[in-house]
């Protein structure tokens, strides 16, 4: 199966320099990783565990339907 991955960068304090979080929106599901590699690898580990839980369970795993990103661009708005 495939699924889309959201990748966006980590501004917070909290965490280093060059970290991203990586978000499935058709499950829910995100993590983070150093650089867009290191989020993919983490959201491939997480999709694994998640999927043997699943079928561990006996649960369904839900396929993606049709998705698409976008973006827009705002101007005069305020930001932090």
């Amino acid at each position: 199966m495939k699924y889309t991955i959201l990748y966006e960068k980590i501004e917070e304090q909290d965490f280093p320099e060059d970290y991203y979080y990586a978000y499935v929106p058709s499950l829910g599901l995100t993590t983070h990783g150093l650089g867009l590699e290191g989020a993919k690898n983490a959201m491939n580990d997480l999709l694994t565990l998640w999927v043997e839980e699943k079928k561990a369970n006996g649960e369904v795993i839900k396929k993606e339907n049709e998705s698409y990103i976008s973006s827009i661009e705002l101007e005069d708005a305020l930001f932090i």
